[in-house]
């Protein structure tokens, strides 16, 4: 079976994308594991089917992490979606901006194209986010989920810290659930930016950039200009003791290459 694909990144978060409308296209999570192969396939901290249209969506969003398995929702991998599906002529206009409505694991999803270069097939894109229903103290940080479970943690020392070796102990702490959570470690930097790290399960290591651990820093820092390794991002929301909402989340996205894999 020979697939085409689109590789996008999101501020170096990279995925694999495919065009399923035809909804012909069914893969296992071996052979999903085998494509983000970064050795033996394309390489990648994810992969995206991109569905037809139902019930006044866009597109249905379907997302498996590096190991195969489904999440619910990646935030960068939704801008990515977003700037792929409007290469293939989807979305409308709303106030001079292209705008999307697409369904993902953790429900609809608004998204507008803020800027996109059809010469370096890049630019920038906002995704509207799940609101938070309930921020918790947790260990030594806090605990929400911003359409997956993130738990954040303040440290001094981001730039010197062993994020994958750290995250990964913490990653499976009875504390953050059955299923465990992202881990994000942030340092607070005197230019008012918030440095974020983000050790992602189902990656099972850091990520250079992470859309649901991005917003999550954000929420629970009060911050709204994030740094990470990849890129910068915005984060606006509303905040409340613990919960948050009117969550938007703004970054880069890049088409990297196009091409078929033989699986």
């Amino acid at each position: 079976m020979i697939i085409p694909f689109s590789k996008y990144n999101g501020a170096g978060n990279d995925f694999v994308l495919v065009d399923n409308r035809q909804d012909d296209i069914r893969l296992t999570a071996d052979q999903i594991a085998h494509i983000c192969h970064r050795r033996f396939g394309v390489g990648a901290d994810g992969l995206i089917l991109l569905g037809a249209p139902a019930d006044g969506y866009d597109f249905v969003m379907q997302y498996f992490n590096s190991d195969g398995l489904p999440a619910d929702m990646c935030g960068n991998g939704a801008r990515c979606i977003v700037a792929f599906a409007h290469t293939l002529g989807f979305g409308h206009p709303v106030d001079g901006k292209p705008t999307f409505l697409f369904l993902a694991g953790d429900g609809p999803h608004q998204a507008e194209i803020i800027r996109f270069s059809p010469a370096s097939q890049s630019g920038l894109v906002t995704i509207h986010m799940k609101d938070v229903d309930n921020i918790t103290s947790c260990l030594d940080g806090w605990l929400l989920n911003t359409g997956v479970p993130h738990y954040v943690q303040f440290v001094n020392n981001l730039d010197t810290l062993d994020v994958a070796g750290e995250g990964r102990r913490i990653r499976h702490l009875p504390q953050l659930g059955p299923q465990g959570a992202n881990v994000n470690f942030v340092q607070l930097q005197p230019d008012g930016h918030l440095d974020v790290r983000t050790y992602e399960r189902g990656v099972e290591d850091e990520t250079w950039a992470c859309g649901t651990g991005v917003t999550a820093s954000a929420i629970v820092t009060g911050c709204h200009n994030i740094r990470t390794r990849g890129g910068d991002f915005s984060v606006s929301f509303q905040r409340t003791a613990n919960t948050a909402s009117s969550i938007r989340l703004t970054g880069p996205v890049s088409l990297n290459f196009t091409g078929q894999i033989n699986l």
